[in-house]
This record gives C-alpha cells, structure tokens and sequence, in this order.
C-alpha cells in the first residue's frame, strides 16, 4: 500500500543518477556535455545527467563486444545467470519507492500506476526471464539413423536498445531481460528525457553481481547517440520502442552499416469497441475512460478510438463524460490525483495543436479541451466526437490524453473502421455476446485484442503490432527470439 508520508519524502532524499554507465562504472561524456532534467510537474530542472556523443557510444559497443568476447557473462552455467537476473528483481523491488518517485519526477506519470508499472514490472521481467533460461532447450532434428541434427540457441553477441520517455525502466527491462538471459552484453540508450531510471538500472545490475561492460547505458540525444548506435559495426541487434519516423531511419541505418536485425515496437492508434450489449455499460465507459486517460494517454496501447455502437450512443456519452470528470489531473507524486502530467512542453503544445485542429475540422468537444494551471504541464482529459473522419485526431497517434469518439451500426463497419488505420497493435472488444466476441479478435488486425478489459496482459502474453505498429515481440517467452541465433549441427555417426 503506498502511503504519501513516504512518497514526499522520497521527493526529497532521492539522488538520481548523473554519467553514462560504461564498463561497469559512471563516467561523464568524453566532451564533458551535459543537459540539464526538468520535471513536468512544475517544469522545474532538478538534475543533470551526461549529454553524450558518438564517441560515448563507440566506447560502450567496445566495452560490450570484450565482456562478450571475454565470455565473463555468456559461458556463466545458467544456474549463475539465474542468481543475477533474480538478484536484480529483488533489488528493483526492495528500492521500488524510491525508483517509482524518481522517474514520476522525470516523467510524469502518476504514482499509483507507476509504482507498479516501472520498478515492480521491470522486476517482473527479470524474474520471469530469470526463471526462463534454465527451461529451454534446443532441438533433435529427425534424421536417418546414421545422422544426427542438433539445433542450438545461441546469444546474438551485442544488442543496442532505444527506449522512450513515457515508461523507461518496464520497457528497457522488456528488452535488457530477455537478451541478458540468453547471453547477450547490452547497450541501452534512453530516451534524453527520462534516462534516470534506466541508469539506475545499470547500477543495480552490476550490485547484483552482473560482469563489468555486461549492461551499459549511455544518455544523450537520439539523433547523435541513437544514430550511433544504430550504426555500430558491433551492435548485432537493435531493438527499439519509439515513433514510426525514427523506425524507418533505424532500418536504413542498418543497411548503412552491418544489416544488424531491428525490431520495432512504434505505437498504433487502437480501436476500442463498445456494442450495443456490453455486460455493464457504467463499467465499460470507466474501462475506456481509462484505456485512453491512463499517464494521460501516454500509452503505446492507448485505446484512443472508442467506437461506439448507435444505439446506445447518447446513454455511453453520459456515463463516458461522468467517468472522465470523476478524474482529478494535478501532481501526478500526490495519491488522490488519478491523471499526472504531459511528460514535456513540447508533448503539450503538440497535444494542444491536435486538438485546436480537430476543433477547426468540425470536431465537438464533450468535455476538457484545454490546458490546465500555469505550473508544470498538465491537460484535461478530452472526448470529441464528429468532425472530418480524416483529420489527425482520428488518424493519427497524439499520445495525449486526448479520445476520439466514432459511432457505428454494424459488426461489419466497426471492424472496417478499426482495421482501417495504418496500425495494428491493440484492440479492445466491449460485449456479452461470446461469439461476437471471437469473431472480432479473428477480424480486427491488432497484436493484442482485449475484450470486457483493456490492458492488463499476464506478462507471458507477448506484446507485439502488425502492419506499421511495428515487428517482433515484447514479453513472454517469444521475446528471447530476437536475442538468439540458431545454430544447426549435423553428424555423420
């Protein structure tokens, strides 16, 4: 149970993290740059960290390439890697307050979701990876009997991660977990806005016995350092969590390099679906509510298209606009508040752009709209409905708190107007009819379908999107694939 004695006083006493992590210890950036940590929730600076270079990067490929090559990490017995990885979790855990106030400071999120979703999930992570590695096994390929196939999963050798602002610490550990299980020496570059809690990380890491260049992280902005990375000759594999922009160019910088393998988590602009016989519709118009309003829509799965069927239009308006406005936006380190804030200036003036401009498309507004108080960045949670099916609000992904409402008469316009998105990593499905209910997770091209919920995946269902949401998986034991090479055997006995 969170008590919000400790909370403040967590704001206080928690030190955040100030160098690169490279090769075991924090260094500063070669050039001696650094930039300077503001909080969204007053705007004020309260640390700085290193603003690293293309130099900085080379140094942490380096330092991964001789701890791979040296095998301290990848020739451990498994038993060992097991003890580290769960040496981690129980680390997260112990300092997960601390953790959790640190990046609410840096990112905005509120404390109730990030206190779970940041040190407690990235703890998930390396406890499941953890107890994965020892459970796998290779393969025997049929063969004649005077032939013996073996198939072998091997580490990668170096992974690059790039992760984003919006939950750094879960989803660098959906990333750093997997690969350090399967043998791997990693380089994470954060996001140059929210890099502290991934630089704790590090740091724990290498408490809980992991070897020196095993795990680096090296902050700076995405332009220099994550270009760099992408263009390492010694990254093997790049797994990033980001727009579809900064995608594309990762893949024409793998061509530019080694054709490193690059996978791509970018977002979507998913549907959520609510028929004219939900099981409880006050229930179903909280679920959306908060499928969208959630970190104030700073959620890759945000389901930020509520489709919602005509005949009870008016009646889920109503109970929609109540739910929203039960919500109360501020602090996001203070428990009664349920929204936090934008993570930065720039996210807000982006979020009010879209919305001024769905306004002039015709859009209504039902409630918010507007920018709230004069300290720190925060937006009231918005519904509009109407206006050009064709604008950004409907097509585009805001990554704000911001909900698009679109009604519709049919099983088969719903799933038209869902699928008709360039996107496809989530869906939600709202109603009691079971059938209608598998038909839409067949139907709607998303990687994960909810149905009576929205979020809240057992963390041995792989997250991933189909179409231009991206390739490859988060989570579960798929998640290891991207982290291995297979390697065939064949005998002559």
């Amino acid at each position: 149970m969170l008590d919000q004695g400790k909370i403040d006083a967590a704001r206080v006493t928690t030190v955040a993290p100030a160098e690169h992590f490279i090769d075991g210890r924090s260094v500063p950036s070669a050039n001696g740059a650094r930039r300077d940590v503001s909080s969204p929730i007053d705007g004020a600076v309260f640390a700085s960290i290193a603003d690293g270079g293309a130099g900085d990067v080379s140094a942490a490929t380096a330092a991964a390439r001789r701890a791979y090559d040296s095998g301290s990490w990848r020739n451990q017995p498994l038993a060992a890697r097991k003890r580290v990885l769960l040496r981690i979790a129980e680390i997260l855990e112990e300092r997960a307050l601390d953790l959790a106030v640190l990046g609410v400071r840096e990112n905005g999120t509120e404390i109730g979701v990030a206190f779970y979703a940041e040190p407690h999930g990235a703890a998930q992570s390396f406890r499941y990876y953890g107890e994965a590695i020892d459970k796998l096994f290779g393969e025997v390929a049929p063969t004649a009997s005077d032939k013996l196939g073996l198939i072998h999963r091997v580490p990668v050798g170096v992974v690059g991660a790039i992760v984003p602002w919006n939950f750094p610490l879960m989803i660098a550990a959906w990333k750093v977990a997997p690969a350090l299980a399967a043998g791997n020496s990693v380089v994470v570059k954060p996001s140059e806005t929210a890099s502290l809690l991934v630089l704790k990380l590090a740091e724990i890491a290498a408490e809980a016995g992991l070897p020196d260049g095993v795990l680096n992280v090296v902050t700076g902005d995405g332009a220099v350092t994550g270009e760099a990375l992408a263009l390492d000759m010694d990254v093997d594999v790049l797994a990033f969590t980001g727009s579809g922009g900064v995608g594309r160019r990762l893949l024409e910088y793998a061509g530019r390099s080694n054709l490193k393998r690059v996978y791509l988590e970018l977002g979507g602009k998913s549907a959520n679906i609510v028929f004219d016989d939900p099981v409880d519709l006050a229930a179903a118009a909280m679920g959306a509510a908060r499928a969208i309003f959630t970190n104030s829509g700073q959620v890759c799965i945000a389901g930020s298209r509520l489709l919602v069927h005509r005949a009870i239009l008016g009646e889920f308006q109503d109970a929609l606009v109540a739910a929203t406005r039960s919500f109360t936006v501020g602090d996001p380190l203070i428990l009664s508040h349920q929204i936090g804030a934008i993570h930065s200036a720039g996210q807000l003036a982006k979020v009010e752009a879209a919305v001024a401009e769905a306004r002039a498309a015709g859009a209504e507004c039902l409630t918010g709209g507007e920018r709230l108080g004069d300290s720190g960045y925060y937006f009231a949670p918005t519904i509009l409905i109407g206006g050009d099916g064709n604008s950004r609000h409907v097509r585009e992904e805001i990554f704000g708190p911001v909900l698009s409402v679109i009604p519709f008469d049919s099983d088969e316009e719903a799933v038209g107007i869902a699928n008709d998105s360039p996107y496809g990593l989530a869906a939600g499905v709202w109603t009691a009819n079971l059938s209608r209910a598998h038909r839409m997770v067949a139907a709607l091209d998303a990687g994960a379908v909810h149905v009576n919920c929205y979020g809240g995946l057992e963390f041995a269902m792989p997250i991933g999107g189909m179409k231009q949401s991206g390739n490859g998986y988060d989570r579960g034991l798929q998640a290891l694939d991207k982290f291995v090479n297979l390697k065939s055997a064949w005998f002559a006995l």
